[in-house]
């Protein structure tokens, strides 16, 4: 199957883990553009690159697009770029004459508002605005109220900017009626309960489109998606009494997320599974170790499934719950993954994009048995990455950092490093670098 993939920007999780996971099946063809093509932190993406990249492509069965990326450059350049309208429609106009897939599953983001006066991925204004325009914007979908004292000049920019991508989407939803897409996804994430992201929304749900709450986890969805092929999956909640609550960053359920996402991802749910997916949900609120919210641990006893199973750890935002990967035995054939990336939805999407293509991996017929044995080798170096990231750095090694140092976190990270490599059942030379110079996302690379 070729499939090609186009990035939200050049993170390790949006770059580096579509790639690792694409690599369980060597029966499939995965096409991605050269890294240095894609928006970062500081820099939009090469847009005529990537352009040209496409022409170069065979015929693919499916293309995975993130539609920030051929639009503005990126997620982060969509609330920065100044670009007109027109520029921007033309450059999503000649995207739709060159792709050539049997199939597109494509996600363009609603223009998020964060609550706050950081300005590290959005204009520089919101250092001094950023709460007042959070309150305009609550307070306008929920009240009505106009009133405001920004300065004008910021409150026209800032609404111009969410107009102009909120005509793109529209845009995108007619292509979607004329059978442009298979699958056409509006992303929100950071949401509050009002807001004009929510109010847009509701507009583009209104006239047909499909929002969903997330964001880098949805390509890895889509993915999911564009293998089409059913699987029969039974969520278990390890705190089963808990399942209305609302994690952190969403507007919805934790239940919710977890069906959403299996809804999108094109899984079947069943009490008679081929995997069951296992979900360390929280109590009373979802912690985040990063900011120094706590919460209950897993207080139960972990004891490995007879049967094919996942882990989706989302005790916490952003990092793994040291309680439960504390009762972790090594793994063995019928593990499918474990994760604990950020916000749940996150989680999930990627957790159940591996899993689906790892069982399809095992269960198609392939006459060179050393490519399952290859496949087999990509997962446990996958799970590597994922309990050194989501579990080893971010619930423990992030918070004795000060700040970006590859060599002082190689140092942390040794011990964690030797219990990772057991429950694997696999050992690696590891080094690690951040990419973006900020601790919030760490590079594994296997030497």
């Amino acid at each position: 199957m070729k499939i090609g993939f186009i990035p939200i920007d050049n993170r390790p999780v949006c770059y580096t883990l579509p790639k690792q996971i694409a690599d369980i099946d060597k029966n499939i063809e995965f096409f991605i553009p050269e890294r240095n093509l894609l928006g970062s932190l500081e820099k939009y993406a090469d847009t005529d690159g990537i352009f040209e990249w496409i022409k170069t492509l065979p015929k693919l069965d499916a293309m995975v697009v993130s539609l920030d990326t051929i639009a503005y450059g990126g997620l982060i350049p969509s609330r920065r770029r100044t670009d007109g309208f027109n520029e921007i429609k033309k450059r999503i106009d000649d995207f739709k004459r060159i792709i050539n897939a049997e199939k597109i599953y494509a996600f363009s983001s609603i223009m998020r508002i964060s609550n706050n006066n950081i300005n590290q991925e959005e204009k520089e204004y919101w250092a001094s605005y950023g709460k007042k325009i959070f309150e305009y914007s609550y307070n306008l979908d929920k009240y009505g109220t106009t009133e405001t004292d920004l300065p004008s000049d910021i409150l026209d920019d800032y609404t111009k900017t969410r107009e102009r991508n909120f005509e793109i989407n529209k845009i995108y939803l007619e292509w979607q009626k004329e059978g442009f897409f298979d699958t056409l996804v509006f992303s929100k994430d950071d949401c509050a309960q009002f807001g004009l992201n929510v109010r847009e929304a509701k507009e583009l749900e209104r006239l047909g489109g499909f929002v969903k709450t997330g964001a880098d986890e949805i390509p890895l969805t889509l993915l999911a998606r564009a293998i089409n092929k059913k699987i029969k999956i039974k969520p278990v909640f390890l705190e089963p009494e808990f399942t209305t609550l609302i994690s952190n960053y969403e507007d919805v359920s934790v239940e919710k997320s977890v069906l959403g996402q299996l809804d999108l991802g094109g899984f079947e749910i069943s009490d008679t599974p081929d995997l069951t997916l296992y979900i360390n949900n929280f109590k009373e609120h979802q912690g985040e170790i990063v900011m120094k919210v706590p919460t209950k641990e897993f207080s139960g006893v972990w004891e490995a499934p007879q049967g094919p199973y996942m882990i989706a750890d989302v005790r916490f935002a952003n990092g793994g719950d040291n309680a439960l990967v504390g009762q972790f035995k090594p793994f063995g054939e019928n593990f499918y993954g474990y994760s604990a990336w950020n916000t749940t939805a996150n989680t999930l999407g990627s957790l159940l994009c591996a899993a689906k293509i790892k069982y399809n991996a095992e269960k198609t017929l392939t006459p060179n048995p050393s490519l399952k044995e290859r496949g087999a080798e990509n997962f446990k170096k996958l799970q590597i990455t994922r309990l050194l990231d989501d579990w080893a750095y971010q619930a423990n090694v992030r918070q004795m950092l000060e700040k970006p140092d590859s060599e002082q976190c190689k140092k942390l990270m040794k011990p964690f490093e030797e219990k990772v490599f057991k429950l694997v059942g696999m050992r690696a030379d590891i080094s690690y670098s951040f990419p973006w110079n900020r601790l919030f996302e760490v590079e594994i690379e296997f030497n």
